[in-house]
Order: C-alpha cells, then sequence, then structure tokens
C-alpha cells in the first residue's frame, strides 16, 4: 500500500512540475507589440465599430449595378484569406475584407464578447459605418459562422457566400472549450510561432505551398501588434460550440455555397447538408481544393461568385 501511495505522490508532484513549467512558459514576458499604425501596409484602412477599431481593405470600385462583397475570414487567420481572390472579382463588384475583432491588425480587446453573434454585431456596425447598401456577406470555416448571423440581423445584406463554413462542424479547435488556467494564453502564446502558425495553416491545404513567406509575414503581424497576447488569451477563452445550424432553415437570403470537396476537416458530404438546409442555395463543388477553397482554387471560386450575378 505504501509502495501505491509513493507512486501516486510521485505522480501528482510530476503534473505540478509540468503544470507549473505551462504557467511559466505562457506568462513568460512577452512584449509590448507595435502600434498597429506602424504595421499596416499602404492598402490598409482602419475604421471604428461600435468603439472597436477594425482594419479593412478593399478592391475595386463601386459597381452600382452589383452588390458590394464583404468577406470574413476564419480562425486564426486575417484579411490577406482573400488576397488571392478579391483581385478577380473587381471587373464585376467591389470587395471588402476586414480583420475581426481578435485577429489582424484589428483591435483585441480583453472585455470583448467574442461569441459568433456578438461578432457579427460588429461586422453589421462596420457596415453600417461604410454606408454600404446591397450588400452580400461572405464567410470562410468560422467566419461563415459569423457571416451566417450578419445575414440575419443586417438589413443591408442581400446575399450570402459561404466557403466551407463551420456551421455544421465548426472551424475552431473544439478543445479551446475546456481550456483552463493556464491554457487559453498558452494558445495565444503557441500561435505567436511562426511555426506553429504555418504548420497549423498548412495541414488544410492540398497545395501547401500556398503558404509562403509572403502570406505568413501578413500572418504574423497580428502576434507583432500591441495588445496581443492579452486579447487573445481572452478570445481562446471564450469559445463555445454555436448552433447556427440551427439557423439554416430561417435563412431569407439567395446563398452562394463554394465548397473544396478535399476538406480535411469536414465530412464530404457536408456540402450537401448545407445545401439542403438552406432554401434555395446554389452549391458549387471545388475539385483539387480543400478548407481553403477560395486560396486554393481562387478563379473557379471568383467565377462562381461572377456567375451568380442575376442570383442576388
Amino acid at each position: 500500500m505504501q509502495i501505491v501511495r509513493n507512486i501516486l505522490k510521485t505522480i501528482v508532484a510530476l503534473l505540478l512540475i509540468v503544470y507549473g513549467g505551462l504557467i511559466g512558459y505562457a506568462y513568460w514576458p512577452y512584449g509590448e507589440g507595435i502600434p498597429v499604425e506602424e504595421l499596416a501596409g499602404p492598402d490598409d484602412k482602419f475604421i471604428d465599430a461600435d468603439g472597436i477599431q477594425l482594419r479593412y481593405r478593399t478592391w475595386g470600385q463601386p459597381r452600382p449595378a452589383q452588390p458590394t462583397l464583404v468577406f470574413i475570414h476564419g480562425f486564426a487567420n486575417s484579411l490577406q484569406s482573400f488576397n488571392r481572390i478579391a483581385p478577380l472579382l473587381t471587373e464585376h463588384y467591389q470587395v471588402f475584407a476586414l480583420d475581426m475583432p481578435g485577429f489582424g491588425l484589428s483591435a483585441k480587446p480583453v472585455d470583448h464578447d467574442y461569441s459568433n453573434l456578438s461578432q457579427a454585431k460588429i461586422v453589421a456596425s462596420f457596415i453600417a459605418q461604410l454606408g454600404l447598401e446591397n450588400v452580400v456577406i461572405g464567410g470562410h470555416s468560422m467566419g461563415g459562422a459569423h457571416a451566417l448571423h450578419v445575414a440575419t440581423i443586417a438589413p443591408q445584406v442581400t446575399g450570402m457566400i459561404l466557403f466551407n463554413p463551420g456551421i455544421i462542424t465548426t472551424g475552431v479547435p473544439s478543445a479551446t472549450q475546456y481550456f483552463i488556467f493556464p491554457l487559453p494564453r498558452l494558445a495565444a502564446k503557441t500561435f505567436s510561432a511562426r511555426e506553429f502558425r504555418e504548420s497549423f495553416l498548412t495541414s488544410s491545404y492540398l497545395d501547401p505551398g500556398i503558404i509562403n513567406d509572403d502570406v505568413l509575414d501578413e500572418l504574423m503581424l497580428g502576434p507583432r501588434s500591441e495588445g496581443y497576447i492579452e486579447g487573445t488569451t481572452a478570445l481562446m477563452s471564450y469559445y463555445k460550440a454555436g448552433d447556427e445550424i440551427n439557423m439554416l432553415a430561417d435563412v431569407k437570403v439567395p446563398t452562394l455555397i463554394v465548397w473544396g470537396i478535399e476538406d480535411k476537416r469536414k465530412p464530404r458530404d457536408e456540402a450537401q447538408q448545407l445545401n439542403n438546409k438552406i432554401k434555395g442555395s446554389r452549391l458549387i463543388i471545388v475539385e483539387d481544393a480543400a478548407h481553403y477553397v477560395h486560396e486554393e482554387k481562387p478563379g473557379i471560386a471568383a467565377q462562381a461568385i461572377i456567375d451568380a450575378r442575376g442570383f442576388w
């Protein structure tokens, strides 16, 4: 019996040492970060939406006869996710893309509600602040769940585009809903490492070569910015599984689903499930593309959106 007690004591001691090591690593000084104005590029713009500063970019000029496209990126990404597809759309649409609160060079407030609905309300405010009308909202992965909420609450939205959205199955690692101290800060610290960010993303591509140095340089602007570690810790603490699947039957706007069929994160039949649940939706299956369909096959994805001009 004494042997068992000693073994248990040893295990507990080792666990405490490991736990202490995690706390030490997570809270090792991170640095103050760089003001976003110093990290922003010449094409970056900023706007205040409900007290939160958002970075955004635009491509093309207003097209009065066509809706304006507003794109929302997925988890652990930024507006750079649309750098490949947006220029292909400018002959027919004006395109906006923004960094969501907590990501990229947008503000990362520690007291913000990072739920999907709350994030969508910020996008709705963004649309209103810019005076946009006749908007087709688009979202990739977690951004697809945000887009669904925006389509529900923003009266300016007349259509929706979903790129492999995190609605039936989420695009956010489910383990984050079980995070306890100091795991949220540890996750924030881990995502600040260029090597980890690269491996996290490339695992979701058929062609990992898309994640080149230019892409990584843009993605790493967020971790270099002021307030990253505190804000991302708050964000990582907030994940909850959404119930967006229950909203699909009530979608009122024309919806285009662009789906990379080789998505490693989702079952192959999920695209058809989504199409069946959204009345009147149009499904485009893209071969030889995975989770980041708009990045791996921007030409095909763009053409699907161009062909939908009469659909909206």
